[in-house]
């Protein structure tokens, strides 16, 4: 029966041993990985995408986003301290509930890292295009500036490419990245460090520069939109945090980095929460400045209406002439904020740092993805070559490559916002089985040791599940549709392939 496929976790911890990553990663670089993935992805990229979808109102989605994922760090902090491996969700569901729900999630995170991956190297892309604008006076070609709008008419999805075809810019930075983490972990972790480091001092200037100028009639409507969109799925307050909370999916990712971290029990722990401490606060601080700076209201092609970023009826009211300098219309928001009251070098500063800096959310994003189908490759559910070690390097060369292909070709055709909300379908669907998980290794197995323990784990892990399930519902009807479809695909596969080939339904033990 293959829902009694249960890899057992003394297992799990004995298969790693078998092709074991180098462990080079301590809590520091740990929690600058966390710092590095969560700063960037809101505040560089989606803080225009959750204006339009929020207005003002989006720093109570901020609020609502790291509330919620707080209570998840916590499960994944204990399962990540008693499982010190590689496959995060994707291992948890394995060892709790059997191979097919493991298949399903390890599937599930492919929306999650590889789509937010994209989702990041668009708005790379677009501070990238920016600064070349403002600082040089140049300008890419509109065809190679991005990708189509997209919008769904009867339920299928249009194509309009009146604003642009291709992104050149997000597919270099995408492949660019590839190669660093095909070279090793620890350089890969060094160069984050540096870049985490330009991050902070970029965004502390900003925080610096308009917070003082902050007018509070800039405030008002401060949900436009209401909490939840009046109908509409994805608008809203709600709405808003459903879409960055994939900005935080830096929990599941340093928890990947489980088998290449010294003393795991005491160091993921670390990296999980302190970097969500760290980062809530500039958040907060980034949104209020934007908002206070030169306010954060919707644009509208019809009074009342409401336009997804990146559709194509959210172009058309972008181009009108009254749109073209609101928060909401800008690729490289934060740049965008400081050049339009009047600090241009400021801007620019700005501008380049998320260029320097915002690949290293690209790297973190890479890095999870690649030690999710590793593990899966070791486990016999994805073709075993695929987790292959350089000889040199020391790491999933193979893979790596063609988790960069795929993110590249998904950076090259998709804008920012939709790539966000598709992603998020998988994230939530991940962090709600380990919040189950938690659960159920509490009741199967009371007498394990957990070097770190959920405090409260009955009120935590319940508010875990249903803050996931409610940003789910939440979300975009069409990326709510995303992940069954996403799944049934899954399944396909997993029966073509990895049924037959699964390490525990053939019976194999670790050596």
């Amino acid at each position: 029966m293959i829902f009694r496929r249960i890899k057992s976790l003394d297992a799990i911890l004995e298969t790693s041993k078998q092709q074991p990553l180098h462990r080079s990663l301590g809590a520091v670089q740990l929690t600058l990985l966390g710092v590095g993935a969560i700063i960037g992805t809101g505040i560089f990229v989606l803080t225009s995408a959750a204006a339009q979808k929020a207005g003002p109102g989006m720093m109570w989605s901020f609020v609502i986003a790291a509330a919620i994922c707080a209570v998840a760090a916590l499960c994944y902090a204990e399962l990540a301290s008693m499982v010190p491996v590689s496959g995060s969700a994707y291992t948890y569901s394995y060892a709790v509930m059997g191979e097919v729900t493991a298949w399903m999630v390890g599937w599930a995170l492919v929306l999650e890292y590889a789509v937010a991956g994209s989702a990041v190297s668009v708005g790379w892309s677009g501070y990238f295009m920016g600064l070349l604008e403002s600082a040089m006076g140049l300008r890419v070609p509109w065809w190679a500036a991005s990708g189509p709008g997209w919008s769904f008419v009867d339920g299928l999805p249009v194509a309009d490419f009146s604003h642009g075809v291709v992104n050149i810019p997000a597919i270099a930075v995408v492949m660019v990245i590839t190669g660093l983490l095909m070279r090793g972990t620890t350089e890969s972790a060094r160069v984050n460090a540096a870049l985490v480091v330009i991050k902070v001092i970029a965004l502390v200037a900003f925080i610096g520069l308009t917070l003082p100028i902050m007018n509070g009639a800039h405030f008002e409507p401060f949900k436009p939109n209401g909490w939840f969109g009046e109908g509409h799925s994805g608008f809203g307050v709600v709405g808003a945090a459903a879409s960055i909370f994939f900005a935080y999916v830096v929990f599941d990712a340093v928890s990947t980095a489980a088998e290449e971290t010294k003393n795991p029990q005491k160091n993921v722990p670390i990296g999980l929460l302190g970097s969500l401490a760290i980062c809530s606060v500039f958040y907060l601080l980034v949104a209020a400045g934007s908002i206070g700076a030169i306010g954060a209201q919707p644009v509208h092609l019809v009074a009342g209406d409401m336009l997804q970023p990146g559709s194509a009826p959210f172009n058309e009211a972008c181009a009108l002439p009254a749109n073209v300098e609101t928060l909401v219309c800008s690729n490289d928001a934060l740049a965008h904020v400081l050049r339009a009251i009047g600090y241009q070098r400021a801007g620019d500063l700005l501008g380049l740092a998320a260029n320097l800096a915002l690949p290293s959310v690209i790297l973190m994003m890479l890095f999870g993805q690649t030690r999710i189908f590793f593990v899966m490759a070791r486990d016999g559910l994805l073709p075993e070559r695929l987790a292959n070690i350089h000889p040199t390097w020391k790491t999933p060369h193979l893979v790596t490559l063609i988790t960069g292909l795929l993110v590249a070709v998904a950076a090259a055709f998709l804008p920012v916002g939709q790539l966000a909300d598709i992603s998020n379908s998988g994230t939530l669907f991940a962090f709600f089985m380990v919040a189950v998980s938690v659960l159920v290794l509490r009741l199967r197995d009371p007498g394990r040791h957990r070097p770190f323990r959920v405090p409260l784990v009955w009120l935590v892990a319940p508010a875990a599940g249903i803050g996931c399930v409610g940003l789910f519902v939440n979300l975009p009807i069409e990326s709510q549709l995303v992940l069954p479809i996403w799944g049934v695909l899954g399944l396909l596969l997993y029966f073509a392939f990895g049924y037959r080939n699964s390490h525990v339904g053939r019976g194999l033990k670790p050596e």
